[in-house]
């Protein structure tokens, strides 16, 4: 266990500090304005921290610190040691895939556009990221029918260039020859500043001059040349169409919007040049547990716009909440863009609404890259192999039921079983339970009935032999999972103890505060690797289990309350009673109608709705 430095040897001053473990390893870096106070406030009341700085201070055993100047140079000192040390208790962002840029190699003599993805290079101007290669390929084809740019390699021009013969480009006006000397270095110059230009947003000032270069051309009668500076704004106008204009032609804004849970998010980066969205990038995060909103923002800031932005920094970043330290971020984003920058959380308007999009494209993404993970067969080996590892079995769990519970003060309690073979859910097995052997209030009796039953239907399935059916029971699993701590998992394994199944089925349980793994014989949790394929796949069990409650639950509760209500009413049988509360859309709006509403519904006898407005007290007039 770490000890608390003493009070007089740490400076008071900005910096960093960093904490280790046993191993000499960083396993947390932070920055502070007040290195003594920040330090100091790691040894305070161990209830009030958050969990995952519980942990961390649990594996610690000593800090370091470095002093710094002033608290903007802390935050890139943080930044920096973070990136070199990639400590497992800090915000961890990965790329989810290496989007394509559209880059410009302006360090070349004959400059040339093209598609690149990896790593940037210096000389090299880039736009984008973008979303789609293919949409981006079809845009650099209109460029460059605007902006007759050679796109050939160096060999290639090199070749052309011995030769002095140019390629089929020059000839469909696809380039503009510079290989055979058919444009001077000034003119091919300038018509890379305008796609510079037009990259950058600057379209409307490059259309106007070639509008104005096009009425030259007509006025001197020289009409092929107007043609071809039409069909330039042609070919300008179809890029424009594909960038939609979502503000107003001033704004220059990034928007971060992020979905996810606790383990993972997805977020995404939108970027709005001049108003249009000219380019996305995606991350997937590994959250550290309890990591705030706020801080996860800060993460994301920072390491954004201290690697290079893509498109630079602009005026105003937009989010979903306000970062921890804002006014710091804007200071050193106001410095490295040598103009105003503002932070802010939009509440209306148009700028909420493209924030709620990007948010939106978060959650799709996170959904296919949840989907992505889950059907990965090399995966969910992994994670079957992890989990046999860890949790000390004889074999991969090839078939894993998890069971859950769920009421409401005591009322409908239901319990659900769910089921995954292979890594694979399978629904078809997925088993609900009406809780029936007690009242009141007792998760762990609910707990006890529903595994108690599941596992007697598989005894008395496994001894008969059912004609004409299938057996609902008839496997046992490997590994049985409860949602819960020490307690639930004391319950399911007596359960199975006394059915005398405890040497043919593995149990343990998983509890959500510390995604802590708990199992038979062992007084600590088993420790999982947070970002590990085998943590993953049990907490999407869990998960779906608590889901699979749930909906039981309010199905029980809500026809529950709807009986209460409208059963035993003479002459309102099932088909009435859903056909009336179809009419209404609830039953709330049932109860506010009066009986003249009543006999209004054509399909509905006086005499009937007499008695549901007499059954409900409704007004009689």
């Amino acid at each position: 266990m770490i000890k608390q430095p003493e009070q007089g040897s740490i400076p008071t001053k900005p910096g960093s500090y960093q904490f280790f473990d046993g191993h000499g390893n960083i396993i947390y870096v932070g920055k502070a304005k007040n290195l003594r106070s920040r330090v100091n406030s790691y040894f305070g009341n161990k209830k009030t921290m958050a969990v995952r700085t519980q942990r961390m201070m649990e594996e610690a055993t000593h800090l370091e610190w470095i002093q710094v100047r002033n608290e903007l140079e802390a935050l890139m000192l943080e930044f920096t040691l973070i990136k070199e040390h990639k400590p497992r208790f800090n915000v961890d962002l990965k790329d989810n895939k290496s989007y394509p840029y559209l880059s410009v190699t302006v360090n070349e003599k004959w400059p040339r556009p093209t598609i690149t993805r990896g790593e940037r290079k210096r000389g090299v101007r880039y736009f984008g990221p973008y979303g789609n290669v293919k949409a981006i390929r079809e845009t650099l084809d209109l460029l460059i029918k605007s902006f007759p740019l050679r796109t050939c390699s160096n060999a290639k021009f090199n070749e052309h260039e011995k030769m002095g013969k140019p390629c089929l480009l020059f000839h469909i006006d696809k380039c503009s020859g510079p290989c055979v000397e058919k444009i001077t270095e000034k003119e091919y110059n300038n018509l890379v500043s305008d796609l510079l230009g037009f990259l950058d947003g600057n379209s409307k000032k490059i259309v106007d001059d070639l509008r104005n270069e096009m009425s030259i051309f007509s006025e001197k009668q020289e009409f092929e040349n107007a043609g071809r500076a039409r069909d330039k704004i042609l070919n300008i106008e179809r890029v424009l169409e594909r960038q939609q204009m979502v503000l107003k032609e001033t704004e220059n804004i990034d928007i971060f919007g992020f979905f996810g849970d606790e383990i993972e998010a997805s977020v995404q980066v939108f970027y709005v040049r001049h108003g249009r969205v000219v380019g996305r990038k995606g991350f997937i995060v590994d959250r550290i547990a309890g990591i705030k909103n706020s801080e996860l923002v800060r993460h994301l800031l920072v390491d954004h716009y201290a690697s290079d932005p893509p498109r630079g920094v602009p005026s105003q970043i937009l989010a979903e909440v306000s970062p921890v330290d804002i006014q710091l971020l804007e200071t050193w984003l106001t410095i490295e863009r040598n103009s105003a920058v503002e932070i802010r959380v939009p509440k209306r308007g148009e700028k909420k609404s493209l924030l709620e999009t990007v948010i939106s494209n978060a959650n799709e993404e996170f959904i296919r890259h949840r989907l992505k993970r889950a059907t990965d067969h090399n995966s969910r080996s992994k994670a079957l192999n992890e989990l046999q590892t860890a949790l000390g079995m004889g074999a991969a769990p090839l078939r894993i039921e998890c069971y859950d519970m769920s009421h409401l003060q005591g009322t409908d309690y239901v319990g659900s079983m769910v089921v995954m073979e292979d890594g694979l859910l399978k629904k078809s097995d997925y088993r609900r339970f009406r809780i029936n052997s007690f009242d009141g209030n007792d998760d762990y009796a609910a707990m006890k009935e529903v595994i108690s039953r599941r596992l007697a239907a598989y005894l008395k399935e496994s001894k008969e032999t059912v004609e004409g059916g299938t057996k609902k029971f008839a496997y046992p699993p490997q590994l049985l999972l409860v949602d819960g701590g020490k307690g639930q998992l004391s319950v399911a394994e007596a359960a199975v103890s006394e059915v005398g199944l405890s040497d043919l089925i593995f149990v343990a349980s998983l509890a959500k505060q510390f995604e802590e793994v708990f199992v038979t014989g062992q007084r600590e949790p088993v420790v999982i690797p947070r970002n590990s394929e085998a943590l993953y796949m049990l907490q999407r069990l869990r998960d779906e289990s608590h889901r699979f409650a749930v909906e039981y639950h309010r199905k029980l509760r809500g026809k529950r309350m709807t009986e209460s209500v409208l059963d035993g009413i003479p002459g309102l049988g099932e088909k009435r009673k859903n056909r009336l509360l179809e009419e209404y859309g609830s039953l709330k709006r049932v109860k506010e109608s009066t009986l003249k509403e009543l006999n209004e519904i054509k399909w509905l006898p006086e005499k009937v709705a007499s008695e549901v407005a007499r059954k409900l007290d409704l007004d009689l007039n």
